[in-house]
């Protein structure tokens, strides 16, 4: 039991540095190419190698209608609608850091609504962790917020749209692990379809807005690599495998560390000057996470 958990905790500090790297990734590659040609170049790829994979192990399988789609149904919430809304946002001018304090509200959607999607509870112990958590990511990202640029407002709007798409895919696929359901397939299957879906829907806006249009610099090429095996592949595998060990709503939690992971990263990618507001921030933020993953 002592070396579950230790994989568990493992696991998690993984999933955090890896899915954050994306907001770093984006800034990249988005000056490169639009935000849905980044994606198309993204998941073809991805979705060719996982093809490749499978087959070359010998899993891969027509699952059956009803479970390909349910796949590719959350490949498109938990990837394309998700990332979509990230690097829209993004490629509005609005920072990293204000894109990830938007997303980790996630653990509060989350835990309004897994009780009754889920049938866990969620105790009260958890309940203050994500708000000294949620504290804390203000503390970190308001003090940098510039309220007068009335222009980018719309672009604070967009990832709402990510946040609604993560925790419907979180809590569609945790339902159906703790239900029994037959359609849910093994998890390098599973990750097959969902970056199919997403690939396909992506492809249409890549190429009727943008044309594909791609400066193949190595900053570009490199980055796109990064995005694809790390961040699509590799922390979504961790987030899958976390949801089958804990509660949705305590992997949700970890989406707090977000916003100071990532200023964190840009400190050590771009120079980004680190305040002592961060610092609090990260405290603040570690101390909500632990209290809401203690049992």
């Amino acid at each position: 039991m002592k070396s579950l958990r230790s994989t568990t905790w493992v696991m998690a500090v993984a999933f955090v540095l890896f899915w954050n790297s994306g907001f770093i990734g984006a800034d990249y590659a988005l000056p490169n190419s639009g935000p849905f040609t980044l994606l198309f170049w993204r998941y073809w790829p991805l979705t060719l190698l996982l093809l490749s994979w499978l087959l070359i192990r010998g899993h891969f399988v027509w699952p059956g209608r009803n479970a390909a789609l349910t796949s590719m149904v959350i490949g498109i919430l938990a990837h394309g609608v998700w990332l979509g809304c990230v690097k829209l946002s993004l490629d509005y001018g609005v920072p990293a850091g204000i894109v990830a304090l938007v997303v980790a509200l996630q653990p509060m959607v989350t835990g309004a609504f897994s009780g009754l999607i889920t049938n866990e509870h969620t105790p009260l112990h958890r309940w203050v962790g994500l708000i000294i958590g949620f504290i804390g990511v203000m503390i970190a990202v308001l003090y940098r917020t510039d309220f007068s640029d009335t222009e980018s407002i719309f672009g604070y709007f967009i990832p709402f749209g990510s946040v609604i798409a993560i925790t419907a895919a979180s809590l569609y696929r945790r339902r159906m692990q703790v239900t029994g359901n037959d359609d849910l397939l093994p998890l390098p299957l599973a990750l097959f379809y969902q970056c199919l879906g997403t690939a396909l829907v992506v492809t249409i806006p890549a190429i009727a807005f943008e044309q594909l249009a791609v400066e193949w610099v190595p900053e570009f090429i490199a980055t796109t690599i990064w995005l694809m095996l790390a961040v699509s592949l590799l922390a979504y595998a961790l987030m899958w495998n976390l949801l089958n060990r804990i509660d949705a709503t305590r992997v949700a939690s970890l989406f707090y560390l977000g916003p100071p992971v990532t200023m964190l990263m840009a400190w050590v990618a771009f120079g980004d000057q680190l305040l002592p507001t961060d610092l609090v921030g990260l405290g603040v933020v570690m101390a909500g996470v632990l209290l809401s993953q203690r049992r």
